[in-house]
């Protein structure tokens, strides 16, 4: 299916933008407002675990993305529906390593209140990228996309 180059799903802002707002609020919180919470060596250990699975996740969407010659883009035009890898699971595996990313730096760092924040920073994602986006892909492949959302979940 050809693709205009101007239809997108419309987001203004990366999303990852989105993730290091709120984590950079709560890490500033943290240094003002110190809120050190658990053993630091189960949140050293657990943190980074965290870390190298958002990456590896994250890393293995872009890839399904790029083998099926579509961006990672949210403001560029979408030239395929990809279903393979991590998508097979999750509709917005980048946005779950993003989280994963979060969550592990925020347990490295100890920091309750980049923590607090990620609630904010999910229903934000999910109202002004998600939404906009599952109805972009919904306008633009159509019934496949309507049996692709019927099968995966949006998150997990």
């Amino acid at each position: 299916m050809a693709t205009d180059e101007h239809d997108s799903a419309g987001i203004k802002l990366p999303p990852p933008l989105y993730f290091a707002s709120g984590l950079g609020l709560g890490l500033l919180l943290s240094h003002w407002f110190a809120t050190p919470f658990g053993s630091v060596m189960w949140a050293d250990l657990l943190g980074s675990a965290l870390v190298v699975v958002s990456l590896l996740l994250g890393l293995s969407a872009a890839y399904a993305l790029w083998r099926a010659g579509t961006t990672v883009r949210p403001d560029r035009p979408s030239s395929a529906l990809v279903e393979a890898g991590p998508y097979r699971f999750t509709r917005n595996p980048l946005y779950v390593a993003l989280t994963l990313l979060y969550l592990g730096v925020t347990l490295l760092a100890q920091s309750l209140w980049a923590l607090l924040l990620l609630p904010v920073v999910l229903l934000i994602i999910q109202r002004n990228v998600i939404v906009r986006e599952e109805r972009y892909l919904e306008r633009r492949f159509g019934a496949d996309y309507d049996r692709y959302r019927a099968q995966v979940r949006r998150w997990l």
